[in-house]
């Protein structure tokens, strides 16, 4: 079939319709390409310019506490509250991109506006291997000691507890516990302690477990078999006696009575049992208290409590061990830190009417 000239030309003008196309996308293409270059090299570029020192020529000092368990986006929201670095999303990605995140410890530190991001950054990674002390004192229960510990920056309440719950502690003492969220009640050993700055919550909670390890002795743990009691037994009442007593020479008294109270089936009645429930140290305790249901009122209940109410120390706990023997039944607070005792109920309604009404 013959071609016309018509169609020879329809052809080359199509053709080049479709070479234009192409070095028009080529040129399109080309374009955004440099375009994604420059943005990319522009993200880079005020990366780097945010990473730079706040002030390169000072000379100032600033503490910074970065508690345990805190995360990146929490570390940067310090650094720039502290007037450290300009932006805690950049410090965040910078982190991601240096392969930091996830690396930073916790501890005290002193930075200066003077050094960029990334060099505080490597400091964050290196740690800091300062100490800390603080100190837990006898009577107090795992609230207060969590509150405390967080007060001092010490922890991350979160992990704390979390760590509380349901981290692993290898003591032979730990067979004795019942499960559950206040597991460790009464065995984080009242005491002063120095722990590294960065320690982590399962480093100090296992410190203080540590502690009640050594003061636990075998004599301890002998003398609890005498009594045919097992160790969160006897806790538990040393716990009791530590929130009633606080002249050392009545702890062993006080012992003795609670013993004299459990042998004849009487309920303790103790008024620390009561205030664990309520979370507050009331210094009366009103009717409607005594009378709330739970396994550690014992005014409802014979018997002990089914844990510890705080962390005794350990002269409680030798109390608890090596009670006095005596005939009391009854005992009162004078007012002054000690106690009197009384061996009926008409002798301690007189004591009370002497003492307090």
């Amino acid at each position: 079939m013959p071609l016309f000239l018509g169609d020879e030309n329809m052809g080359k003008k199509r053709s080049m319709r479709i070479k234009s196309k192409k070095r028009f996308f080529t040129a399109l293409f080309g374009i955004l390409l440099l375009l994604a270059i420059f943005g990319v090299l522009f993200a880079f570029h005020q990366l780097e310019q945010s990473a730079l020192p706040i002030s390169a020529e000072s000379t100032e000092e600033i503490a910074v506490i970065i508690p345990n368990g805190t995360s990146t986006e929490r570390i940067g929201l310090i650094l720039l509250e502290a007037g450290l670095i300009r932006d805690e999303k950049i410090f965040v990605l910078k982190a991601k991109l240096d392969k930091f995140d996830g690396r930073f410890k916790a501890g005290d530190y002193t930075f200066s506006p003077s050094q960029s991001m990334r060099e505080i950054m490597e400091l964050l990674v290196e740690g800091n291997d300062s100490t800390i002390r603080f100190t837990i004192p006898e009577g107090y229960d795992i609230k207060k000691t969590t509150a405390k510990l967080s007060g001092e920056a010490l922890i991350d309440q979160t992990a704390f507890e979390e760590e509380l719950r349901s981290g692993s502690f290898d003591y032979r003492f730990l067979k004795d516990v019942p499960d559950g969220a206040n597991r460790l009640e009464g065995y984080l050993f009242p005491e002063t302690y120095e722990v590294y700055a960065n320690a982590s919550a399962h480093d100090i909670i296992d410190k203080m477990l540590s502690q009640f390890d050594a003061v636990f002795t075998d004599e301890y743990y002998d003398r609890a078999k005498e009594l045919d009691m097992d160790l969160n037994e006897v806790i538990t009442l040393a716990s009791i006696i530590e929130r009633e007593a606080v002249v050392s020479e009545d702890r062993p008294v006080i012992a003795g009575v609670f013993y004299n109270r459990l042998n004849s089936s009487m309920p303790l009645q103790s008024c620390a049992t009561v205030q664990y429930i309520l979370g507050e140290q009331k210094s009366v305790l009103s009717v409607s208290d005594t009378r709330i249901e739970s396994p550690y009122n014992t005014y409802l209940n014979a018997g002990l409590p089914p844990g510890p109410i705080c962390s005794p120390g350990q002269d409680s706990i030798k109390a608890a061990l090596w009670p006095t023997e005596s005939e009391y039944l009854y005992f009162l607070a004078k007012g002054d830190g000690s106690h009197v005792f009384s061996k009926t109920y008409e002798e301690h309604l007189r004591n009370k009417a002497k003492y307090i009404d």
